[in-house]
């Protein structure tokens, strides 16, 4: 049986008396070392998805146009919008003749190899899926990874400052890599979309490798009073049992909440993700380097709203002394209801581009909510098994990415306004499912299979 709702299992740690080793007071966040680790894990989720979205920019430059379809379809499609650069752009990349099908499948193999874990293009179609498999299978561990080191070194009333830190920087990442992938496919090769961005990884490795730690206590250069700080603040809420509870964390429903909640958002989120360029160049008839631009719009203000809604979030449970199931509860709604809204609005634009690009923006923004919402509810309710949760509903919430792109490209052959407003509605519905979901059976507290004694428990 899960516990009943009431006061959360938080330490307060704003009443740690003055002048000890655990006052927040004594342990600035300035050039500490758990903020260090959050400013490098920034880092790390921008190299992480600029990696996973610079192939939606740059596969609009790889496939041929169909002019065929073109002629076919300009009464029901946007006119030309044309870009007021002049500059001639290159035109040496190679073209691929592959249909909207072939396409779909290529946009969601990153996440077949993605979803496991929780070779040149030219050589053949199965190839460049086989690779983009390959590198989801390397990214796949990342975020159950860093969830699992968020439990030793978040206290309790700094998760969600700390996460958002972290995990902003898919955003941004997503911000710079569309733009940035349309100006090099523009003036360059598309090619070198992948070389530039994958050698930044590789230099990030090292500085990862160098600087951070899985625990606390194994750091090389935190301070004592920080060391003390974090273990103080976490120790209650950790595990020593041996063994993973499979069976009641399988059981348990306000995990299913968040499952249901993740898959939802993310329906929505990488739909959007991967297909918004193609959405940009063959409704609203943006050229590719405008379509950069324009596509990482909505992750800026998704970017903005992430960092914003983390201190917002801690500020409501520290000093308003609001529950952690209510906030979690509250914006999670707002992060999901919020962009249902205006993603169906945004389909009845017809060919206002300021408006369309404007609701786009709006709908992606507020999903930045979701952040301090469901997204690091695992660390509430489970935090010494933050990991393993996350792994699970990473899992479920990996499906869309893998089926979406494939069932919007089917919907969309035509390419037509009514096609885009079926994938739109499709989205805002499972969306508000998984807001309604979440809001009716999820939890802030930890859960009674989640504690058994208080000492530090390692993933």
């Amino acid at each position: 049986m899960e516990p009943e709702e009431g006061a959360d299992r938080t330490p307060l740690l704003k009443e740690s008396p003055p002048g000890t080793s655990t006052g927040t007071g004594t342990v600035p966040a300035c050039c500490s070392a758990r903020y260090n680790l959050a400013l490098l894990a920034f880092f790390g989720f921008f190299l992480l998805y600029a990696l996973r979205v610079n192939l939606s920019v740059a596969l609009v430059d790889m496939v041929e146009p169909n002019t065929s379809l073109a002629k076919n379809t300009t009464s029901n499609v946007c006119p030309e919008h044309s870009s007021t650069i002049n500059v001639p752009r290159n035109t040496s990349g190679k073209k691929y003749s592959w249909d909207a099908d072939t396409q779909g499948w290529i946009l969601g193999s990153f996440f077949y190899g993605y979803i496991i874990t929780q070779i040149p293009a030219n050589l053949g179609v199965g190839y460049l899926i086989a690779v983009r498999a390959l590198e989801g299978l390397g990214e796949g561990v990342t975020f159950p990874a860093m969830h699992s080191m968020w439990s030793s070194w978040a206290p309790p009333l700094e998760r969600s400052k700390l996460l958002s830190i972290s995990y902003a920087g898919a955003q941004l990442g997503t911000v710079v890599s569309l733009p940035l992938s349309g100006l090099i496919c523009y003036y360059m090769n598309w090619i070198y979309v992948f070389y530039i961005f994958g050698a930044l990884g590789v230099l990030w490795f090292f500085f990862w490798m160098w600087f951070v730690s899985d625990t606390p206590e194994t750091h090389w250069s935190i301070s004592h009073a920080e060391k003390e700080y974090i273990l103080s603040s976490v120790k209650d809420q950790l595990s020593t049992q041996k063994s993973v509870p499979w069976r009641r964390i399988l059981g348990s429903l306000p995990l299913w909440a968040i499952v249901v909640a993740q898959f939802s958002y993310n329906w929505t989120f990488y739909t959007l993700l991967t297909l918004l360029p193609t959405y940009m160049k063959e409704i609203l008839r943006f050229d590719a380097q405008e379509n950069g631009f324009l596509s990482a719009l909505p992750y800026f203000g998704c970017w903005l709203c992430i960092i914003l809604s983390g201190q917002i979030a801690d500020h409501l449970r520290e000093k308003q002394n609001l529950s952690t199931v209510c906030v979690r509860k509250s914006f999670t709604l707002i992060g999901m209801i919020g962009p249902a809204v205006f993603l169906v609005a945004a389909g009845f634009t017809g060919c206002n581009y300021e408006l369309a690009v404007a609701f786009v923006t709006i709908s992606t923004t507020l999903g930045g909510f979701c952040t301090s919402g469901y997204s690091i509810n695992h660390l509430d309710i489970a935090p010494s098994y933050a990991g393993i949760l996350l792994g699970i509903t990473n899992s479920f919430g990996t499906i869309p990415g893998m089926v979406g792109p494939v069932i919007a490209k089917n919907l969309t052959h035509n390419n037509t306004v009514g096609e885009w407003q079926t994938v739109f509605y499709i989205a805002a519905s499972i969306n508000l499912f998984g807001a309604i979901f979440f809001a009716l059976f999820g939890s802030g507290e930890v859960q009674d299979w989640a504690v058994s004694g208080y000492h530090l428990h390692r993933n």
